[in-house]
């Protein structure tokens, strides 16, 4: 299954009890800034989710994404990540 940006506006909007339109206006905000600050090479850090960077190749950038403690955890990729057994 895939989350498109419809979606993720109506998750958030029934969290944050607020209207679809507000919220994504905020979203559409955030993922500009987002994106203007890896045009400028600034790395975008996002406590417990991760950090959006890129970096110069020979001929190109290249984009990455360095996950949080917390989502390597979720998915268990992490080495300090503890098993329920």
């Amino acid at each position: 299954m895939s989350i498109d940006k419809k979606e993720l506006v109506r998750r958030v909007s029934k969290r944050l009890t607020k209207g679809s339109g507000t919220v994504e206006e905020i979203l559409d905000a955030t993922i500009e800034e987002i994106y203007e600050s890896l045009k400028q090479g600034d790395s975008v850090s996002l406590r417990n989710f991760g950090t959006f960077y890129v970096r110069t190749g020979r001929e190109c950038w290249v984009f990455k994404f360095n996950p949080s403690q917390r989502l390597r955890q979720a998915f268990g990729w992490s080495s300090t990540h503890k098993s329920k057994s």
